[in-house]
């Protein structure tokens, strides 16, 4: 379609065909962008939140809800009598996660550089000057996440730039609409978009949620955005939006003469294998060998940090030739988190992101063809979610989940009840050998023999996967009693079977026949070596240990390979040691009055902080809604 151009009334799903009418320069992005013509959720969507109405949206993963929201946002602060005033906000998009949020920001910068006006001032956010007024309306967009930037970078980026459009994950929201700078009267503010909703209280920000819809308007218009609606958004739906257009989208697939909803999007081929524990991550690969076209980007989903932690470690050593692997969680620094994520959405060669349900939700990765769950979701509910990372925006796509033999394999009509069916894995054939499974468990544990830090990390990782397995929600399916703890052990490379309760009962050999030495099993890393034989040292000459060092000994016991108060202290420190570092440098760089805004600055947020733990300390844990 040429930008702009009407087009015909038997093609109501182009873009010319929305009312009202989107601006034309809407029009040529879109279509430059690659967006022939809109998907069904924009079709359904963009009229009614243009139409100030408050809009649910309901719809698979995949099709298309950024732009559902972005362009309506987009024109409705565009087609203001005057543009917003200094330290007004003219519209919030909030996101669970600052991946979604980052992604969201760069659709939106994609679509602004082709409104001239707002096209001129994105240079100008980069630097430490204000950003030049302006007389037309404008989009002017700040990106609130934690770990790239400081609560005070923060507020002095707005203080500086005025944006009025925020894009954030909740915790820093809340602390900048905290601000006596930051205004959202009626006056001003026209939109409130929650992307990903059922994520946002799935992930705990009920009380950030309500945090922020107290500093907005009653009179706003506000949008929903999810793949699932669940209860509790339900219950924002009830108190937070007037007279909400409910917009539900599924994909109609034709079965026997019979229209059938789905979840998930036509492209997307789900599947199911069933496999023992040992035999999964050999079937990986053969999976990854012989499909007819290798995939460009793959995901294999695990369900603990811990998992990706020890598994990008030993993984590498049964791929096929030609594959990258990249691990990602959410326990990583935010930093490593996006370099990381970076990595695999830049990937020109065959790669495989390894990671945990973080990726699960609303990241929009381009050509991704095959993803793997290597074990069922612990929430139901999240395996739409991983599945649909494949498939997107019409591209053929595979989603394969491994299941135990046995009480696992009613997963399978479990989905199917949920209208979530799942067909065998007939091509490509996986046939894995119970020589396979042996050489796979053997290359594990001879990596793992080379250093004690992995073994330390397979201990941990395989401790928070019982945890995660006993936490299934589909209980009646997913016990840890069911389990062959023997085949486990051999799926994860261990060399012995680390202390938990769920081993009290089993009789099986928890050393698994492995002959080691444990005094001179050594860790590679030179400090953690000469620590470790210190205390060896120390043990065998009758020392008694110094109090503080044994309730830390007890608690990392007691934690079950855990670590994470002492992870987490280690954290704080490093934290601190850096915040002080870069205030020094900082400081040392400035005139006698840069010193005294910057001591204003600081003793303004404090006061802020202050004023939230109060109000947080006041309120009840019960939900109370989110106003009229």
């Amino acid at each position: 379609m040429a930008p702009g151009k009407v087009p015909s009334k038997r093609n109501p799903r182009s873009w010319g065909a929305l009312t009202p009418p989107l601006a034309e320069w809407i029009l040529d992005a879109v279509s430059t962008m690659g967006f022939s013509q809109m998907t069904p959720v924009q079709a359904a969507t963009i009229p009614q939140f243009m139409g100030n109405k408050d809009v649910v949206v309901e719809a698979v993963t995949g099709s298309g809800k950024t732009l559902s929201f972005l362009i309506p946002v987009v024109q409705k602060l565009l087609r203001l009598d005057e543009s917003t005033k200094r330290h007004h906000v003219g519209a919030i998009i909030v996101s669970p996660t600052r991946e979604l949020a980052a992604q969201i920001h760069s659709v939106l910068l994609s679509l602004l550089e082709f409104h001239v006006p707002s096209a001129e001032l994105l240079p100008h956010l980069k630097g430490d000057e204000k950003r030049p007024a302006t007389t037309v309306p404008v989009v002017v967009p700040q990106l609130l996440v934690g770990g790239t930037t400081t609560t005070a970078q923060d507020l002095s980026f707005f203080l500086r730039h005025s944006p009025n459009l925020l894009i954030s994950s909740p915790g820093r929201l809340v602390e900048l609409l905290s601000s006596p700078h930051v205004h959202c009267p009626q006056s001003s503010f026209e939109m409130l978009v929650l992307d990903e909703a059922d994520r946002l209280l799935d992930l705990g920000f009920k009380q950030d949620l309500q945090g922020i819809i107290s500093h907005l308007p009653k009179q706003r218009r506000t949008g929903l955005f999810s793949a699932s609606v669940s209860e509790a958004v339900s219950e924002i739906i009830r108190v937070g939006l007037r007279n909400p257009v409910k917009i539900e989208v599924r994909v109609k697939m034709k079965d026997g003469g019979v229209l059938e909803d789905r979840k998930t999007p036509a492209s997307l081929q789900m599947a199911y294998t069933i496999k023992p524990a040992s035999e999964k991550l050999p079937a990986l690969s053969q999976l990854l060998e012989r499909l007819p076209v290798k995939p460009q980007r793959s995901i294999v989903f695990l369900s603990t940090c811990a998992a990706v932690d020890y598994f990008q470690h030993v993984l590498p050593s049964l791929l096929p030739a030609g594959f990258t692997l990249i691990p990602l969680h959410g326990k990583h620094p935010a930093k490593v988190r996006e370099k990381n994520f970076n990595r695999f959405l830049t990937s020109v060669s065959p790669t495989i992101l390894l990671t945990t349900d973080l990726a699960a939700r609303g990241l929009d990765i381009p050509q991704v063809d095959l993803v793997v769950q290597i074990d069922a979701p612990s929430d139901p509910k999240v395996f739409i979610h991983r599945s649909g990372r494949a498939g997107r925006a019409g591209r053929k796509g595979l989603s394969v989940v491994m299941l135990h033999p046995g009480r696992e394999e009613d997963y399978v009509r479990f989905l199917e009840v949920r209208k979530t069916p799942i067909i065998p894995l007939v091509r490509p054939v996986i046939s894995v050998s119970d020589d396979d499974a042996s050489a796979a468990t053997q290359k594990f544990r001879k990596l793992v023999k080379t250093d004690r830090g992995l073994y330390d990390k397979a201990q941990k990782a395989f401790v928070s996967w019982v945890r995660s397995y006993n936490g299934h929600q589909a209980t009646s399916i997913f016990r840890a009693s069911d389990l062959d703890w023997a085949d486990l052990a051999q799926a994860w490379g261990l060399l012995r079977m680390p202390k938990m309760p769920e081993l009290r009962g089993w009789e099986g050999d928890k050393m698994l026949g492995m002959e080691i030495d444990w005094d001179t099993f050594a860790y590679k890393e030179t400090a953690r070596e000469q620590a470790r034989q210190e205390a060896m040292a120390a043990e065998k000459a009758g020392e008694v240990p110094d109090k503080a060092a044994e309730v830390k000994r007890k608690r990392k016991n007691n934690e079950a390979w855990s670590a994470k108060h002492e992870q987490e202290d280690v954290r704080v420190e490093r934290r601190e040691k850096r915040r002080k570092k870069r205030e020094a440098e900082e400081t040392a760089k400035m005139t006698d009055e840069e010193k005294m805004k910057r001591m204003e600055l600081n003793e303004m947020i404090a006061q802020i902080r202050k004023q939230n733990q109060a109000k947080a300390a006041s309120k009840e844990d019960e939900f109370e809604g989110f106003g009229d």
